[in-house]
């Protein structure tokens, strides 16, 4: 009896010595049988069209991840506002349901209120001026302040150029006189508007097209590949090169999904983004060309507009926007300091 009993007493000892000899872990990602990692499937979503630079990062990036983790990280993408605007993406990838998603920088404001600073009008000079700041340091740093919102940045893809299209020709600020104009609902963008005369509108991006073609607004702030994707030069004459906002673009996953990848496929991951991002940085500046010369080929007249007017009337804007902002003042000479 007494053998009897220590068989019986070795059964659950000798089982948990064969689990933990297995190499088999609950977190996904981790490894499991013979140094093999568990496949993860990630989901991945934005608003543009399949045509856009957001897609061309996205593919490079599905690509390089696939191949470099011998296909045990799988991302399939969601565009044109799949898987909800650019506000339901956020909060559902912070709490894990999906796993990354790309996004102008002006969604994530009420996440993190330090992202108000790139809504100052006339804060950079250029996209490429911008790409260069995001690229060192204070890009880093903006990127950090996301973990604390149970999200981890990525990257930054590129800085969006935002002009005015419209049915009027917009040469001086005086144009903008009483414009009904449909522009990003964040209040740096709508208090801009306003400075310059115009009138902002709420409005879902969705219905501009049509909005515009029954007069109900008279134009909108979009970047030059944008206004050709979504084909509003078949509804608007001039696309105005008023450049007030740089809007930039960043790669945004769940903390929650993150902390799931082993940390091989963390590295893997990274340096698929990195390699991604880089491609959509390349392609956006060749697509801002192409689709000018494309709108100006179907009849869109480009103008180059007198900004003096503009800065001018953006000053105020820029004042109170930097006393909103938490620390904005020192934000602000960070930035202008890194484009020296």
């Amino acid at each position: 009896m007494k053998k009897i009993s220590s068989l019986i007493l070795m059964v659950p000892l000798l089982m948990l010595m064969v689990g933990g000899c297995s190499g088999k872990s609950n977190s996904a990602g981790a490894e499991i049988g013979n140094g093999e990692e568990k496949n993860v499937e990630l989901k991945i979503g934005h608003i543009l069209t399949p045509d856009s630079h957001y897609q061309v990062m996205i593919d490079e990036m599905t690509k390089i991840a696939e191949e470099k983790s011998d296909g045990s990280i799988k991302i399939t993408s969601f565009p044109q506002s799949q898987l909800g605007d650019e506000i339901k993406m956020i909060q559902a990838t912070r709490s894990g349901t999906i796993s990354m998603f790309v996004s102008g920088q002006a969604a994530l404001e009420n996440t993190v209120k330090e992202y108000e600073i790139f809504d100052i009008p006339y804060l950079f000079d250029s996209f490429e001026q911008a790409n260069e700041v995001l690229a060192g340091e204070i890009g880093r740093k903006y990127l950090d302040m996301l973990e604390e919102h149970q999200l981890v940045g990525l990257g930054w893809l590129t800085a969006m150029e935002r002009n005015v299209f419209s049915t009027k020709e917009i040469k001086e600020v005086a144009d903008m006189r009483g414009l009904k104009l449909r522009v990003m609902q964040a209040p740096g963008y709508v208090d801009t508007y306003n400075a310059f005369g115009s009138q902002p509108t709420p409005m879902a991006y969705s219905e501009v097209y049509m909005s515009l073609q029954q007069g109900v607004v008279n134009g909108g702030d979009i970047s030059p590949d944008q206004f050709m994707n979504d084909r509003f030069n078949e509804v608007a004459e001039y696309y105005n090169l008023t450049k007030a906002h740089y809007l930039p673009a960043l790669l945004v996953m769940s903390q929650k999904q993150w902390n799931d990848l082993s940390d091989n496929q963390q590295k893997i991951l990274q340096e698929a983004a990195d390699e991604g991002l880089k491609k959509g940085i390349e392609f956006y500046a060749q697509a801002y060309e192409d689709s000018l010369k494309k709108a100006e080929e179907s009849g869109v007249t480009i103008v180059e507009t007198d900004l003096s007017g503009f800065k001018e009337k953006a000053e105020k804007t820029q004042e109170s926007l930097i006393k909103s902002i938490p620390n904005g003042q020192a934000l602000y000479d960070e930035i202008q300091a890194a484009k020296k």
